[in-house]
């Protein structure tokens, strides 16, 4: 039996990440909420060092960018007037960087994303967020169905253990896993981590 290739292999599609220069960085729920606050997930931390490492090679490349921001309700999780709401401390939003608040796990439902980046004039997104199952996996997804490239920088994702519904549990790594399998099947190019980025 012949190794398994992913749909965009099966189509001829670039395998290669796409182009700062043609870019926009969206990093998204990249929150207080996920280090502290009630819904702490595994690996949170490295995942926010390589997404400062992304952050940086954007600014380098003056490749705009825009952070989401969840927004919940007030006394739960993402409660807007709470510190858990705040952007993590590694990549906060520069003073000439674009920020989306969403209440959604897509984050073009219902904000102003797809007006901001038809503005910007760019049409592929490099991605990194949390959680990778839940608000990363409904971005790239809609973003496909836009018109717009995504590259998914995995070690700039994180997300959560997950009942699998049969009494036992998914691994965040195993969730992790799958869900980055699942998107590079159709809807982006997943790279490691910023260093396979092209620096172009």
């Amino acid at each position: 039996m012949s190794a398994p290739k992913t749909l965009l292999a099966m189509a001829g599609a670039d395998p290669n990440p796409h182009a700062w220069s043609s870019s926009v960085l969206l990093l998204i729920d990249m929150q207080n909420e996920y280090r502290h606050g009630k819904l702490p997930l595994p690996g949170v931390e490295p995942a926010l060092a390589e997404a400062a490492r992304l952050l940086e090679r954007a600014r380098r490349q003056q490749t705009p960018v825009v952070h989401v921001q969840h927004e919940g309700r007030a006394g739960g999780a993402f409660d807007p007037d709470s510190e858990a709401f705040a952007l993590a401390d590694p990549v906060a939003a520069g003073a000439e960087e674009r920020r989306i608040v969403k209440r959604l796990p897509n984050a073009f439902a219902g904000t102003g994303l797809a007006d901001l980046l038809e503005g910007l004039g760019r049409k592929n997104l490099i991605v990194g967020g949390f959680m990778t199952h839940m608000c990363v996996s409904s971005t790239v997804r809609a973003a496909l169905d836009l018109g717009y490239g995504s590259t998914v920088v995995a070690g700039a994702c994180a997300t959560r253990d997950l009942p699998d519904g049969s009494g036992g549990v998914v691994s965040a790594a195993e969730l992790q896993r799958a869900e980055l399998a699942a998107l590079a099947d159709r809807f982006a190019v997943v790279v490691p981590g910023a260093a396979e980025t092209a620096e172009r």
